[in-house]
């Protein structure tokens, strides 16, 4: 498998990962610079680690995680999203910033298995082709990383262009892509 095409397989992997980082920076003070390292680090990674697994799996489990992989993609989204919306219409105060981190423990966890269930498909596609799967996955892995620094590096420059609500729109973001993952998984 050529570069030109293992790179379009990873930009098109790393859309998700993109936008979620910006929807998570659109504060105008955006994510620290450990953070968006946290958040480039876990969503590179899983889009490494998930083609592995899916191309280990192989084509029998393939018909069994197609039929509901969306629908845990859409809902971890919903549900990251929906909480950011809520806690936009908190008050302000430590205890909200502590909760409000995306890039700690299980909030992150969540965010990274959502955003790479998709490149766990690819994987059992190119297991399926007995394509050799190290060199797509780490191409989709590095890809993903870099898109996420880009995409919490524009965030917060979005972000002072919308004001103090940046918060639910980033939520309003995580959403929009939940509904769309799941639109695409269930349209003909």
């Amino acid at each position: 498998m050529g570069l030109p095409v293992v790179l379009g397989i990873a930009l098109g992997l790393a859309m998700d990962a993109f936008a979620v980082a910006l929807g998570l920076s659109l504060s105008p003070l955006g994510l620290s610079r450990s953070q968006r390292l946290r958040l480039a680090l876990a969503f590179g990674s899983f889009q490494f680690l998930m083609p592995l697994l899916g191309w280990l799996a192989g084509t029998r489990l393939e018909s069994r995680i197609r039929s509901f992989d969306h629908w845990v993609a859409f809902g971890l989204l919903v549900l990251v999203g929906g909480k950011m919306i809520v806690e936009s219409f908190r008050a302000a105060g430590s205890a909200r910033a502590e909760a409000g981190d995306p890039t700690r423990a299980s909030r992150l966890l969540v965010l990274a298995v959502a955003t790479s269930i998709d490149a766990l498909a690819v994987g059992l596609s190119l297991g399926v082709l007995e394509t050799d799967i190290l060199y797509p996955a780490a191409v989709i892995g590095a890809v993903a990383f870099l898109m996420t620094i880009v995409g919490a590096r524009l965030g917060p420059v979005l972000g002072k262009a919308v004001g103090r609500r940046a918060e639910i729109l980033g939520g309003i973001v995580l959403v929009l892509i939940g509904v769309k993952i799941l639109a695409d998984h269930l349209s003909p």
